[in-house]
């Protein structure tokens, strides 16, 4: 998988085995023919030595059920934040800082989702193969690079806006910062959470380090060259990761100060402020697990591919190392599928949040204002600046005995929630001596 250690040598053991440092089945060499000759692509320090499309690590079933596993995965994960931008959409003053990075999170991982969907509809050899091998150096419109900036792109920049939100939670409870002061540099998150992973990105393409995935059947970056996948992947999630919990650390210290504070202080109404700080903790706490257990986990399978993965691919190239033993350093599937699912878990919880009583009432309105349900059937007119009812006597005259009605005298239409404008007017030219209308 990794450049590594292994040289290409003729040392032949005694049992007149080919023990040749060389590329060897199921890993495919490239022929002189090949425009990718001589590209620096290599497999443990063999040259021109390149991974089959569907990979050498795992079994077909084994394949099969990882493929089934990712687009269940990002199903979910895409039905999961779809909800929340919705929901955001419908009621968008709901939503303000510390708490609004949740929703651009959201937006983040709906996207990479998308580029897993990609993938599952264009299928796994369009966007990770090249003929028979895995793809190296992908760049230009094609499927790949599109599957690539969806992951990669917006996947950094979920990362960044959970440190944001981290950040604006610690603004808010540890410093006391209000809505309108945490808002104000709302220009400059936005700043860091797009221009970081557009520069890491450009950067990654100019590089020609974009490659395949050989299971998911995506391409990333740092697939095939563990240095890419250290500068570009592993450190800056660190960084995100360490700057996340130091902001969450210090805002649960001044939550909890805060919440002693008023329990101190007695009384019920400070009793009902104490609950209700408690409930936010509640909250906060199991957003925060929810979001930096995935990607601590994210890093330990990144890691533990990059050394298992190298060393595998070594006992395959030279067989006769006494140091390597292909069955010991065989990856296991489980660490596979505990990536792809600890990479999608945020965008599953990110619902956390928005789970209340107030969520169910935007999506009430929204179903009334589609279908044309509406409970409110009165038909006045309202005055709100008078709030007075005038009687019959008030704006008609007595009728005479014997005279006839007036004609019917056109009303303006006045739209009115519950029967609108065209139901006010027929209903009062139905009745025009109602005894009561409000003005």
């Amino acid at each position: 998988m990794f450049a590594g250690k292994c040289k290409e040598s003729e040392s032949p053991l005694e049992d007149d085995r080919d023990c040749t440092c060389k590329c060897r089945a199921p890993l495919i060499p490239i022929e002189r023919e090949s425009h990718w000759y001589n590209r620096s692509i290599a497999v443990s320090g063999i040259n021109n030595c390149a991974y089959p499309c569907q990979g050498i690590f795992f079994s077909q079933p084994e394949r099969e059920f990882a493929s089934m596993w990712i687009f269940v995965m990002s199903a979910l994960c895409c039905i999961s934040t779809l909800m929340t931008l919705t929901t955001f959409l419908i009621d968008t003053e709901r939503f303000k800082y510390p708490e609004r990075p949740i929703v651009f999170l959201s937006g983040c991982y709906f996207m990479v989702s998308i580029g897993y969907l990609i993938r599952v509809s264009v299928g796994h050899e369009e966007v990770a193969c090249e003929d028979q091998m895995v793809r190296y150096g992908a760049s230009g419109p094609t499927p790949c690079t599109l599957v690539f900036l969806l992951v990669y792109f917006f996947g950094m920049s979920s990362y960044i806006w959970w440190v944001i939100l981290s950040f604006t939670w610690f603004l808010a409870a540890g410093l006391k910062w209000g809505n309108e002061a945490i808002a104000s540099y709302s220009l400059y998150f936005h700043l860091a959470a797009w221009l970081i992973p557009t520069v890491k990105s450009v950067s990654v393409i100019i590089m020609s380090a974009v490659d395949g995935d050989t299971i998911a059947g995506i391409c990333y970056v740092g697939n095939h060259n563990i240095h890419n996948l250290k500068y570009f992947v592993v450190f800056p999630l660190i960084i995100y990761l360490i700057l996340g919990i130091i902001f969450l650390f210090g805002g649960f210290i001044s939550l909890f100060r805060i919440r002693n504070v008023i329990k101190n202080q007695g009384g019920i109404s400070n009793r009902t402020k104490a609950d209700k700080l408690e409930k936010l903790m509640i909250r906060i706490g199991i957003f925060s697990v929810l979001s930096t257990l995935p990607a601590s986990i994210v890093i330990g399978c990144l890691i533990y591919e990059s050394y298992v993965y190298n060393e595998y691919v070594e006992s395959i190239v030279c067989p006769c190392s006494e140091k390597l033993d292909k069955d010991y350093f065989k990856p296991l599937h489980v660490v596979l599928l505990l990536k792809y699912f600890m990479a999608l878990a945020v965008g599953l919880t990110s619902g956390v949040w928005i789970w209340s009583g107030k969520t169910f009432s935007s999506w009430k309105k929204l179903w009334n204002r589609l279908f044309g349900f509406n409970n409110n059937t009165t038909r006045v007119l309202i005055n709100t600046n008078k709030h007075r009812v005038l009687k019959q006597h008030d704006y008609l005259p007595p009728l005479a005995h014997g005279m006839p009605p007036p004609p019917n005298i056109p009303i303006p239409a006045v739209p009115v929630m519950g029967g609108g404008a065209h139901s006010m007017t027929s209903s009062l030219k139905q009745n025009p001596y109602s005894s009561h209308v409000h003005v």
